[in-house]
């Protein structure tokens, strides 16, 4: 008798199994539509600031002529490698101060109904202030630097991880939990060893979406009277009436917020194990 063996079924781009019978993309059919779609963007771009505007001076300063030569222009002088190193400081250590404050209020609100309604009023309130609107406040207690960029960021991020984790915890299978409390499991063990396991996806996914939120925050913030970062290098180019090397920090801005997006995709995308486990 032939032994009949199983085939994993395709994956597609994003990851995900492809439908029985669909057959899996090749290279060019993956990587063509993205190519196509970046000429036609790179086209308009070109076409609005180079041929509709004319002989305006201002406008033509953003074409992509000017625009791409002068990110190697700040390159070269070693600029842009000070304010991408400094903005990107500042974005990790707001983030880690929103997971240090945010996943153990986020995990005693999902283990205690009490303190998730008593907070709920406070908390709303304050998850609906534009983390911008505290610009202020920061600058008043911090004074002006980079401790103000990292509170904004932190005001801003903290909130989709303490969500994302008190969810993961109310989604827990209570089955779970009395498994390991009729084993003798103390409730430290039970939170340390059940809950914390079962909640990772939860906080992966709240991690990846503050990561969105902190980059979108961070350049403003750093408009805030601070000497580096690319939010400062924005404000520099427009003072001196560069807006050739404005547009390449705004380029720089959207090509790094890809990249930690896609980063973050792989690194924090909960891994399916064997067998779909």
């Amino acid at each position: 008798m032939s032994e009949i063996r199983a085939q994993a079924p395709p994956v597609d781009v994003a990851g995900r199994a492809a439908p029985a019978g669909e057959a899996r993309p090749t290279p060019g059919a993956r990587w063509l539509p993205p190519a196509a779609a970046i000429a036609v963007a790179v086209a308009v771009w070109w076409l609005i600031t180079d041929v509709l505007v004319g002989d305006d001076p201002l406008l033509s300063s953003f074409a992509p002529q000017h625009a791409v030569p002068a990110i190697g222009d700040l390159a070269s002088r070693g600029v842009l490698w000070e304010d991408i190193g400094a903005s990107l400081s500042r974005l990790l250590i707001g983030l880690l101060l929103a997971v240090v404050v945010g996943w153990p209020v986020g995990l005693l609100l999902g283990l205690s109904a009490t303190a998730e309604r008593a907070t709920r009023p406070v908390f709303q309130f304050l998850r609906m202030i534009s983390p911008l609107s505290w610009a202020p406040v920061a600058v008043a207690v911090f004074g002006v630097g980079g401790p103000p960029v990292i509170f904004l960021v932190a005001a801003a991020t903290v909130w989709p991880v303490l969500i994302n984790t008190a969810a993961g915890v109310r989604a827990v299978d209570p089955g779970h939990l009395l498994v390991a409390r009729s084993l003798g499991a103390s409730r430290l063990e039970v939170v340390v060893s059940v809950v914390v396991p079962a909640i990772r996806a939860h906080v992966l996914t709240g991690l990846r979406l503050a990561l969105g939120i902190a980059w979108v925050v961070l350049v403003p913030a750093e408009m805030l009277g601070v000497a580096s970062g690319l939010g400062y290098q924005i404000l520099n180019a427009r003072d001196q009436l560069a807006y050739d090397q404005l547009m390449a920090v705004i380029l720089v801005i959207g090509l790094l917020g890809y990249l930690l997006d896609s980063l973050a995709q792989r690194l924090l995308t909960p891994r399916r194990g064997r067998g779909g486990e």
